[in-house]
């Protein structure tokens, strides 16, 4: 029996109300039979207790129609007065189905004129038992009532659908944020590492370009660490530009920067001629692998700044840590008198020969000054604060405070 319910349950559902239609003319014409004597003329009574059934085939489709189709057969009967009439089991189902399937409005209405025809019906000579009324109004009751569990039950279901389609949709905004925040993440660090690396190209590339044909071997150490620069960056790009590819590809990825790789950041700025002093103020304390990385990138972008923007001599940069807390400042100290806004003199390294001197005396190195801003959003992703501007000596300092964790 439960395999045949599954069964049924898996058919179509016009399927299965052709099949229901087609059980109750069984069962309709099984009750009448024993009583054929009865029953002038037969021929009638077989013929509205069939009517009654077959509708049920199109109930779901036009459920108000079929309860009005299948009901008018069981009136007729019910005027011919037959001496037997078989239970409204067709009527009853259609008037379940109007139940689930109508708008409120219309099933007021239907209740109405389903009372109206009971009441009617039970006056009709042939139902005057008490137990007709009974047996009428408790099969109405308990066909409304079935409907009202079965619309509460879609309800619910629909609702729990359109809850999940909501946390469906919120899921997706999250990620399309998160793929949001991590593009500008990847942006932030194409524009430190290539800002850097090409910054330092350019002043070496100047330095030795303007040590030919004299110097030439002061200009292959040029040469040299613009190479040697060169693959630092190329192995940045790649280690950044690895949580790009899919994990088909089997890329293998170095660890995120971090402050304890200053000292090559240092060194590389250092081989341009500008003197570079770090300075650590209180106990290390490990940090978020985020506010580590932030960190590094603001020493790395304030000293690339000061060598696109300054004719600087020196710069100093600083480590202080205090509990829950690191600050990280940078701060140069010019030569000179500036060239102009984004424009600075090349340096061997620094813009002077390994004698010392300006090259040429001219300006090669050009920004458009977005590095402020990159600086700005690292401090705020980590929930730090900033503060940059000229110094009294005629410099510029760059100070960030950032939280440990």
């Amino acid at each position: 029996m439960t395999r045949l319910t599954a069964r049924a349950a898996a058919l179509p559902p016009r399927v299965q109300d052709l099949v229901l239609a087609l059980a109750l003319v069984f069962v309709n014409v099984a009750s009448v039979l024993p009583y054929r004597g009865q029953l002038h003329p037969f021929w009638a009574a077989l013929v509205l207790v069939i009517a009654q059934c077959v509708p049920l085939a199109w109930r779901r489709r036009w459920p108000l129609a079929v309860l009005i189709v299948a009901g008018i057969p069981r009136i007729l009967y019910d005027q011919l007065a037959f001496a037997y009439a078989p239970f409204p089991l067709a009527n009853t189902i259609a008037f379940y189905t109007a139940m689930v399937y109508c708008r409120p409005a219309v099933r007021r209405v239907v209740i109405v004129l389903v009372v109206i025809g009971s009441v009617e019906s039970q006056v009709l000579p042939g139902h005057t038992q008490p137990y007709d009324a009974v047996v009428s109004a408790l099969t109405t009751l308990g066909a409304w009532g079935a409907a009202v569990v079965v619309r509460n039950r879609q309800a619910n279901v629909q609702e729990a659908e359109s809850r999940a389609e909501r946390a469906e949709s919120e899921r997706d905004d999250d990620v399309a944020r998160a793929a949001a925040a991590e593009r500008t993440r990847i942006a932030r660090e194409l524009h430190d590492v290539v800002a850097h690396h090409v910054s330092l190209m350019a002043v070496q590339a100047e330095a030795a370009s303007s040590l030919l044909p004299g110097r030439p071997d002061d200009a292959a150490r040029s040469v040299e660490v613009i190479a040697d620069t060169a693959r630092q960056a190329l192995t940045e790009l790649r280690r950044l530009l690895g949580v790009l590819r899919g994990p088909a590809d089997h890329l293998q990825t170095a660890p995120s920067m971090s402050l304890a790789d200053l000292g090559p950041v240092l060194d590389q700025v250092r081989g341009t001629g500008l003197a570079v002093e770090l300075t650590v103020q209180g106990t290390p304390c490990p940090l978020a692998p985020g506010v580590d990385l932030t960190a590094y990138r603001i020493v790395q972008e304030a000293l690339t700044n000061t060598l696109r923007h300054a004719n600087a001599a020196r710069a100093a940069v600083g480590l202080c840590y205090e509990p829950g807390f690191v600050t990280v400042s940078v701060t140069d100290t010019r030569s000179g008198a500036d060239t102009g806004p984004g424009v600075k003199e090349p340096r061997n390294g620094a813009g002077r020969g390994v004698a010392g001197g300006p090259v040429n005396g001219t300006a090669l190195v050009r920004s458009d000054g977005f590095g402020l801003a990159g600086i700005a959003e690292r401090v705020a992703s980590c929930g730090g604060s900033l503060a940059v501007g000229p110094t009294d000596a005629g410099g510029f300092a760059v100070s960030a405070r950032l939280p440990a964790r």
